[in-house]
């Protein structure tokens, strides 16, 4: 059976010792990538039919690859013909004594990984993003207030980017969660000591109890989210209000 690294073989500590890993790495590459896709998105559905807008629709069944696919040429391009950054791991060993060091060497071990898992959703997430602006500015309201001769950057505003962020943000906060999961490959591509490699290592152990410990905390935390979206929904959406009783 797996023990954490005090030497413990309690699930508890075993998952609460990895899981602040997972959040450093993969909680970054998720708010980046969802400012990007709305960006990006944004950008698109305004030059609807552009070369720019065609390039990112031939190129988005590309995010099907996964990440550590894209981890792989990563390393082989920036580990073994660069050599400019470190191929796995978290931090360098042995570790700098600096805290200010220290951090810097986790930022570096951070690179390949994040960017593997940026990449891998980036052109599938500005090609949805791009999808959802382009349907609710064809909206009849939408056509109202542009026939009434608001500003192009206040109509888009004030009457599709909010009706279009529920869809986005559920995503976003969907695949937050699913990667506090643990990716489990890509993790263990990048040796990243989190619980997607907790959870290789305890397949390969036959320990039960760790993998279900992993998926009911996975089960809570999707079901925290699944709560708070609705709470969300009520501050960015114009069309939903909140009531109570009938």
């Amino acid at each position: 059976y797996l023990q954490s690294d005090s030497g413990s073989r309690l699930v508890r500590n075993i998952i609460l010792e990895r899981l602040p890993q997972t959040v450093m790495l993969f909680t970054p590459a998720m708010i980046i990538n969802f400012f990007l896709h709305m960006f990006i998105g944004l950008h698109l559905a305004r030059h609807y039919g552009s070369f720019l807008d065609k390039l990112f629709i031939a190129l988005s069944p590309s995010s099907v690859i996964p990440g550590w696919f894209y981890g792989i040429f990563l390393i082989l391009i920036f580990y073994s013909w660069l050599h400019v950054l470190p191929p796995g791991g978290i931090v360098d060993v042995p570790p700098p004594e600096d805290p200010v060091q220290y951090s810097l060497s986790v930022l570096r071990h951070m690179i390949l990984p994040l960017s593997s898992w940026i990449i891998s959703g980036f052109f599938l997430g500005c090609y949805g993003s791009r999808t959802f602006f382009l349907i609710f500015s064809t909206e009849d309201y939408v056509e109202a207030a542009r026939a009434k001769g608001l500003p192009p950057r206040l109509l888009e505003r004030r009457y599709i980017l909010r009706p279009a962020l529920p869809p986005i943000v559920t995503s976003f906060a969907l695949g937050l969660i699913g990667s506090w999961g643990g990716a489990i490959i890509t993790e263990t591509v990048f040796n990243w000591p989190g619980l997607g490699l907790v959870t290789y290592r305890a397949i390969n152990a036959f320990d039960t109890p760790v993998l279900v410990g992993i998926t009911v905390i996975y089960a809570y935390l999707l079901l925290a989210t699944v709560y708070l979206l609705d709470i969300i929904y009520v501050i960015i959406d114009p069309r939903i209000r909140l009531t109570f009783g009938r």
